[in-house]
């Protein structure tokens, strides 16, 4: 029975049963299955032949305490069908390669006939995947953490970039080891228990597990000397300053990473990443909407209604927008290509809201030609309203 046959193969409902069956339930359903199949009572139905095989191969799996558990953990790792192609991709119809193949097993040619039993095909199929071998990659010194710090920017930082020091109390490369944890004058030596692997190998029944050496901590390394500024860490608390390049366009809430440029590793590992969060300050003029920048200017009533060219400034300069005859508080007018211009040519907008502002006094002369306009214009715009309270009047 090949590789292939196990991933495949629902051995469970070729007898019919629950993958919880007792072993009792097992050997019943066989045997009723084996004589309704048998070729003695059904001479020349060769459906019925082949699923005789079937059932008797299923059995022969399921019947066998060791095959079965491994035959359930190989299909609850993968899952059924987890390796199937189309069969038009090539190959066999619906599972083009074997599984053996997969993992590196020694040629084609019979890979796909060797049997999982306890010290054959199966174990070394995952003794490849878990074990300490040629699978196994060193652990190596570990990577160091990501670190996080939060920066302030005036809104016009933000909308056209700045470069800024950014100063960071956090851990950093010893200075008088270079990293590597040892006191100077010494160098770390290979570990002799996992031979600089970083990893050691145990075994578990038909399984081989790695896990970090416990002599190096996973680093393939030991200090024998540790250096007396980090205590053989390889880094120590301080402050350090970087210079930061916030983009045109960075926005509240954004985060900037910077690779490389967090907390160390341990011994000599790669350095973890900074993420720098972005928070603006609010402009007194101006907002923001992705892009766009806005913009609310108070206009006179006297505006609205007669017009004016508005003269409004911008983030490099001022732009002259009109303003057309008969416009209502709250209309936007938009300038284009006045919002945030991105360094990849991408440009917003600038909206500029109009507010129309109602006086809370006026002078006599006001007041008067208010009132001769009120009169020429009685109730303008609630002739729908007066109408239906008529009506219900």
């Amino acid at each position: 029975m090949s590789s292939k046959d196990w991933l495949e193969k629902d051995f469970y409902a070729e007898l019919g049963v629950e993958k919880t069956a007792s072993a009792d339930d097992i050997k019943k359903a066989y045997r009723k299955l084996a004589r309704e199949l048998h070729p003695d009572r059904n001479p020349g139905n060769a459906e019925a032949e082949t699923r005789f095989k079937s059932v008797s191969e299923a059995y022969s799996v399921l019947a066998d305490e060791q095959k079965r558990r491994e035959y359930d953990e190989m299909r609850s790792l993968f899952g059924s069908g987890a390796f199937r192609r189309n069969a038009r991709a090539g190959g066999e119809a619906g599972f083009p390669f074997d599984v053996s193949d997969l993992f590196g097993t020694t040629g084609r040619a019979g890979a796909g006939d060797r049997r999982f039993t306890s010290g054959g095909g199966f174990s070394d199929l995952f003794g490849s995947m878990f074990s300490g071998g040629a699978a196994a990659r060193p652990r190596g010194p570990a990577r160091g953490r990501d670190v996080e710090a939060e920066v302030s920017l005036d809104f016009e930082d933000a909308v056209r970039g700045v470069t800024l020091p950014l100063t960071l109390r956090a851990p950093g490369v010893c200075d008088v080891c270079h990293g590597n944890g040892a006191k100077p004058g010494t160098t770390p030596r290979t570990c002799s228990t996992c031979h600089g692997a970083g990893v050691t190998t145990r075994n578990q029944g038909s399984f081989s597990f790695s896990e970090p050496c416990r002599e190096c901590q996973g680093v393939g390394t030991v200090v024998d000397e540790k250096c007396p500024e980090c205590r053989g860490t390889g880094g120590v608390t301080k402050n350090r300053t970087i210079t930061v390049r916030f983009p045109a366009g960075v926005a509240d809430g954004q985060r900037i990473r910077l690779t490389g440029h967090g907390e160390p590793g341990e011994r000599g590992g790669p350095a973890g990443d900074l993420f720098v969060l972005v928070r603006v300050r609010p402009d007194e003029l101006f907002g923001r909407s992705g892009d766009d920048l806005t913009l609310t200017v108070p206009i006179t009533f006297a505006e609205a209604v007669l017009g004016t060219d508005l003269r409004v400034p911008t983030m490099d300069g001022a732009v002259t927008l009109r303003v057309p005859p008969g416009t209502p508080s709250g209309r936007t007018l938009r300038a284009r290509g006045k919002g945030v211009v991105r360094r990849t040519g991408q440009t917003g907008d600038l909206l500029v809201t109009v507010e129309v502002v109602v006086p809370e006094q006026v002078s006599g002369e006001a007041r008067a030609a208010l009132e001769t306009f009120a009169a020429q214009t009685p109730g303008a715009g609630r002739e729908h309203l007066d109408a239906r309270v008529r009506r219900v009047s």
